[in-house]
Order: structure tokens, then sequence, then C-alpha cells
């Protein structure tokens, strides 16, 4: 007869890991059966190669749908991990035992075609098929489901800790549980005990999607329980979800039948497995995994100080010790008399709190009081640099992969570019060969969705020379990669086939200028010549001015700086002067009859186009500026394109401060409505208030109309006027201020003035006074 004992745990539990743990040494089965999908069984020996370093993950995906994929992670204090690693270091076999994912993709497959249900929750939530931290799966989905999805399956070993007092059920499971003085197996058999009565309280019936999600599930793990014991194993370990473990206890079995009939007509799916790093940062409750824990790094301690059975160590101590480590690479002070107090306190702590022994709490407030002085700020430190952490797992070699990701991880060791779970901020030069070679892979990655890396801003730096990323290493991205690796086996190969394949079915100019300026960055020549050919023909039937007009930047963008690349442009360069010539031809009449949303558009792409004809001189700049004149001469265009046109013409040296004064007068004169001459007076000011700092006539006739404007429409005016001089510096606004202060004021000729010294006399005598000069006051 077969022998088959349930260890019911909590996912990722350092407590449960350590049960567990001395369970088996104790039991020592010839069988450990695992919940998690079966798929998982072809890479579980991978666990065993020294280069698996938790936290890692199971990743499962359909093969014709790799956006819906789900993750199972393990750390190295998951009671999982620990299963499995003691199965293969002893010789016993180890299966994993729950639903398969091909039914469970083959589910939500069924449910996306069949569109959102009309009633109930889906039966995936957001981040995973279980939200529980106890008695599910530890599997985390990519695809969201249709509707939210309130957890069914309390956190079963969390309500026992509740009940007796704890807000961490890992404290509650050390102290009530690993301090017994029974052997683990009965400690389970108790645990299981204990739960069937919180599972004997629900009253959901069976219909209910999320019980019978659940149903489904535990019926699998008794269908290959029972295999394995017809396979004639002598002691088989179960290691599950405490939620679960009543369920998984042959005794209580249901019949065969009733199984049968709860797994009849599953929708199947095929599926893909291997193994990713995961992060301990994506395995904290704040990252929204389902069966995530709070403190990872904490956990992980705790798990090492367990294991070690060094009596000498004490968990609170060297726990603060890491703490002040860490405070002390911020530059704050930790002493070690300090340490001392603080242990001392956290052990005061924990017996006013009648708790046996120091936890988390314990110790971040007494961290708090002594080492950080009472601030909450250094403990956020300590928190996200220990408490979770930023350790990346990594998976060997062997593991299987998809082409694409072969080619990345082998671009990554060639440029010597580890991943990290840290986010990081890197600034290449792209005057040294390897940082360019690490920024077209970027670029490349950015094409793909594969977001390794954002570009931020340089900085002050002008120059081309100079990139700054931000750089986080996320599990999700090997989704990505997947779903990438459709479009070639390469990066340089997927990322050109995918921007043919955009460029083909866009319509739109601007995106193909992005696509554009993307090729070239990521040094793809056969991706620049497939947007090429598909923008010529887009430009020639295309009949809209401002998408012309903001095709031109990105096109001069990559004729100047495509050279230095090394990327041949001369069909970009042909496109750019037809374009630039029907831009110039169409731009006064396109300017005509624009209202004021279609006028803002138009002036952006005006800006637009007048940024990238300044990067090449040898444009036809003449057609340009014709056209500008065209525009600011005319007296139907919207005022906000007439004025940016004037501003432009005067930028470049072809109108003078006298003709600007003109018509700026007749602008703002009273036969034009005060809307137009405000929008007007925008185009020509926006961005830079040097025309008013230094050209006073200019001030003085904005400064009349604005006092001239009537009370009944100044409420419509002032919203444009203040976007306009909103945008100017703070100096710049200080010294019109200045200037338009004196403006009417002493009179160098007559000798006259506004001032009125008899009101100013308090003023003067109370800072008089303020000052010392009591003679003064």
């Amino acid at each position: 007869m077969t022998d088959v004992h349930v260890l019911g745990i909590r996912h990722h539990g350092p407590g449960s890991a350590r049960s567990v743990a001395e369970a088996l040494a104790i039991l020592r089965p010839d069988l450990v059966l695992v919940e998690g999908p079966p798929e998982l069984d072809q890479v579980i020996p991978l666990l065993s190669d020294p280069e698996m370093v938790p936290p890692v993950a199971g990743l499962i995906y359909a093969a014709d749908e790799p956006r819906l994929a789900s993750f199972y992670p393990m750390a190295g204090f998951s009671p999982e991990w620990v299963a499995i690693r003691w199965a293969l270091s002893t010789g016993a076999q180890v299966r994993a035992i729950d639903l398969p994912a091909a039914h469970t993709l083959g589910l939500q497959l069924a449910a996306s075609a069949a569109g959102p249900p009309s009633s109930g929750p889906s039966s995936v939530d957001a981040e995973g098929e279980d939200s529980d931290a106890d008695g599910g799966t530890s599997a985390e989905g990519t695809e969201p489901p249709a509707l939210p999805q309130q957890p069914y399956r309390p956190d079963a070993i969390g309500i026992l800790a509740g009940a007796a007092g704890y807000s961490d059920a890992e404290r509650w499971w050390e102290d009530a549980v690993e301090h017994r003085n029974a052997d683990p197996v009965e400690r389970f058999a108790a645990l299981t005990e204990a739960i069937a009565e919180i599972r004997a309280v629900d009253d959901r019936p069976d219909h209910h999607p999320d019980v019978l999600e659940n149903n489904r599930r535990e019926a699998w793990m008794r269908r290959l329980i029972r295999a394995a014991m017809r396979d004639g194993h002598e002691r088989i370990a179960v290691v599950c979800g405490a939620y679960h473990a009543p369920a998984l206890v042959p005794s209580t079995f249901p019949s065969v039948s009733a199984d049968n009939k709860v797994l009849a007509g599953l929708p199947k799916a095929k599926v893909a497995v291997t193994w990713v790093p995961w992060t301990s940062g994506r395995l904290s409750l704040r990252s929204g995994y389902g069966a995530g824990v709070t403190a990872p790094g904490w956990y992980q301690h705790l798990f090492g100080h367990w294991m070690a059975r060094d009596p000498e160590a004490d968990v609170a101590t060297t726990w603060l010790v890491r703490v002040a480590h860490a405070l002390r690479r911020e530059d704050l002070d930790a002493s070690t008399a300090s340490i001392v107090e603080a242990s001392r306190m956290a052990t005061a702590l924990a017996a006013v709190r009648g708790r046996p022994s120091p936890g988390l709490p314990e110790l971040d407030d007494a961290a708090q009081a002594v080492l950080c002085d009472g601030s909450p700020l250094p403990l956020a430190l300590v928190h996200r640099e220990l408490t979770v952490g930023h350790e990346l797992g990594n998976v060997p070699e062997s593991a299987p992969t998809l082409p694409l990701a072969a080619d990345l991880a082998a671009t990554q060791r060639r440029l010597r570019w580890k991943p990290s779970a840290m986010e990081e901020v890197l600034t290449l030069d792209l005057r040294k060969p390897g940082q360019l070679a690490r920024s077209v892979l970027l670029h490349r990655l950015v094409l793909l969705g594969v977001g390794w890396g954002v570009q931020t801003e340089t900085g002050r730096t002008t120059g081309t020379f100079k990139e700054v990323w931000t750089l986080q290493w996320q599990p999700e991205l090997a989704v990505d990669l997947v779903e990438a690796s459709r479009y070639g086996t390469t990066v340089a190969s997927a990322a050109a086939a995918y921007v043919s394949e955009q460029a083909r079915d866009t319509g739109s100019l601007t995106e193909l200028s992005g696509l554009l300026a993307g090729c070239l960055l990521a040094d793809l020549p056969d991706g620049i010549g497939a947007v090429v050919s598909v923008l010529a023909e887009r430009t020639a039937l295309q009949q809209d001015v401002a998408p012309l007009l903001e095709t031109i930047a990105p096109l001069a963008r990559t004729c100047r700086y495509g050279n230095v690349r090394g990327v041949d442009v001369t069909g970009v360069r042909k496109i750019l002067d037809t374009t630039v010539v029907r831009a110039c031809v169409g731009l006064p009449t396109a300017c005509a009859g624009l209202d004021d949303d279609t006028a803002e558009a138009m002036r952006r792409a005006v800006d637009s186009a007048q940024q990238g004809l300044s990067l090449l001189p040898d444009l036809p700049l003449d057609d340009w500026h014709r056209a500008l004149a065209a525009v600011a001469g005319s007296d139907r265009i919207h005022g906000s394109v007439a004025g940016r046109a004037t501003r432009l013409l005067l930028d470049a040296g072809l109108v003078d401060g006298d003709d600007v004064a003109a018509s700026l007068s007749r602008r703002l004169s009273i036969a034009t409505p005060a809307r137009e001459a405000a929008a007007w007076l925008d185009g020509l000011l926006s961005g830079d208030a040097t025309l008013l700092v230094y050209d006073r006539r200019l001030l003085e006739i904005v400064d009349g109309w604005v006092a001239g404007v009537d009370d009944e429409i100044f409420d419509d005016v002032l919203p444009l006027l203040r976007r306009t001089f909103s945008a100017f510096s703070r100096p710049e606004r200080r010294e019109i201020g200045e200037q338009v202060s004196r403006i009417g004021g002493a009179s160098p000729v007559a000798g006259e003035t506004t001032l009125d010294l008899a009101a100013a006399g308090p003023a003067i005598r109370t800072m008089a006074r303020y000052l010392g000069w009591e003679a003064v006051a």
C-alpha cells in the first residue's frame, strides 16, 4: 500500500520551505509531487544545473499566441524549489501535478473567442491564476481578464496567523509551527486539519466560476496522485498550497467518475515551456504578482539563517548588520554601538508585543528609531535595497530558448553587458565602438517592443555623440521576445522585418518618418530601404501640407546623421527635396481658413519643418522663405500662423525691426478683433522673449494694446496672453516687468515724475526701520 503524505505549504514561505526540507529528510519519499503544471516536467531537471540561480520562473506560453502566457516563479526560499532540489539531489522522482497549462490557456483562448462573459468574474485574474498567497499555483498570467476578480481562495495560513494575533504569516509559522516539538510530518497533518475547518465554512455553489476553477485543479491533482499510486511507489510526498491539502488526502478522495465529470470537455492549446530569470522585486506584493510576498529579501535572510543551523548567529543582529551596511553605502552614520542598541530595542519590542522573538516589524521600528534617527526616509532605502532586494536569477544556456532570445543573450555576452533587475542610468559615448554597439542594440530592441531600455534626456549637451538610457530588466520581457521571434531569428533581422511590416501597414507620414529615424539609430539598412520605398510612394500621393511639413524634420535628421553611422541616405535625400518643394508650394493655400485648433496644429508643423530645414543649409531655403512671406503678409490667415511666419522671417534676417513694428502696430490696431490680435502676438513671441526685452518699441506697442483691450473681452484674451508670457523664463519676465514699469514714468526731457512720495512715505519709513536707518525714519 502506498503511503501518501500531503505537505500543505505557503508559496514563497521560508518557514514552509524549512518544514518541507525537514519532512522530506524524515519521509525519504521515492516520488515527490509538486503543485505546478505538468508541462514543467520536461524542464524540471534543469534545476539541478549549477548555473541555475534563483529566483527563476517557468514560462509557459501558447505557441500560436505568445502574449498569452503564465509564469511560475520560484525563489531559493520557495518550498517547491526546496522539494524539487531535494528530489533531484537524492535520485527520487519528481513531477508537477497541477492542471496542465495547455488546458488553462485553452480556457483563456476559448473565453476570449467567446467575448466577455455576461455575468460573473473571469476565472483568471490580471496577474495570475491565483490571487492568494497560499492556496493555489504560483502562476502569473500576462493576459488580463475581461473582468476583475476578487480572490476566492483566502490566504489560509494568513487567516490562522490573524486569528492568533499575527500580522505576518511567516512569523506565525515560525512561532507556532517551527517551534513545536512535534515532527514536521505531524505539523503538516495538524495544519491540514485546520485548513479543512476553514474550507468547511465556504458556502459558494459548485457552479461559481472560482469554485469551478479550483475544483478542476484539485480533480486533476487527484488524477495524477491516483496514477502515481498505481505505479507502485511506496512513499509519495505531495507539496501543494495549504488550501488544497485537505482535498488531496487519499482518504478524502471523491469517486473517479466525479473527478472525470469535472474535467470533461476542457479545451486544449499548444504550448511551449522554458525557464526565465526572475527578480526579487517581481516576487513582492507591491509588483502586483498575486502569489507574491511582501519582503522577499527578508525571507531569503530568514531561510538562510534557519538552514545554516548556526546557534551562534542571531537572525535579528545579522539583519541589523546588513541594514547598517546599506546605510553606510549611502554615507549615513551607523555605528557598531547603534547596531547593538537597535538589537536590544527589537528584543524589547518583541517582549512587549508578546512575540517569542523579534520579527521584521520590530526590526524596522528599532532601525528607524536608533539607526535612522526616527526618520522614515532611510528606512525606505533599506526596504528597497534589503527587504525587497534587487536579485536577478540566472538560467543555464541549456534551457530551451528561441533563436531570437539566444541571439540577444549572445550579443549581451559579446558586449560584456549583463542585464540587471536594478534600475540604472547608462550614458553612452557614441564615438566609442563598444558603446555605439550597445546603442544600436537598445534601439533595435525598442523597435521590437522589448523595453529593456528607455532613452532619456541628455541634459544640456547639444552634441550628437551622447545618449542616456534608463535600463531595467523585467521578467515580462521574455514574453516580448517570444512574441517578436516571429519576425526573425536575430535581433537585427527581426527588427528590420518588423519595421518593414509596420511601414506597409501605417498610413501616417509622421509614423513612417519615425520608423526611418529609428532604423537609422538601430543601423538597419534593410529597414531603411523598406521604409524609404513606402515613404516615397506615400509622399507622392499626400495632398495635405501639414503631414508633409512634419515629415521634413525626421528626413533631415536622417540625411544629416546617416553618414556619421555609415548609412547610405541618397534615397532619403531625394524624398526630402521633393517633400520640401511640395510643402513650400502648398503652404500659403493650406494656411487659409484655419480655425484655432487646426491653426495650432499647422503652427507646430511649421516649427517642425523649420527645425528640420536648419539642419541642412543646402536645402532650397529661398522657396521656404517665400512661402513664409506669403503667409506672414496675408490678412486671411489665422494670426497664430501668420505671427509665427513673421518671427521665422525675422530670425532669418529677411525682415528688420521696423517691419515687425509696423506689422505689430497694424495687427494690434483697434480694427483687429482682440482674439485675432492675441493669436498673432502669441505666434510672434511664443517661446522667446528676446524681441520684447531688447526692442522697447515693440514692448510699448504691446503694452498699449493690452491697456486698451475692452473689459468685456479681456477675459477672453487673458488665457492666450498668459500662455504666451508664461513660456518665458523667470528672468525674462522680470526684465519685461521692469521695463513696463518705466513706460510712461520719469521723462528725462520735461523732468516730470509720476511718483507720489507722500503716498509712499509710510512704506519708506517702514523699510528704513528694517534697514536700521532711524534718522531717515
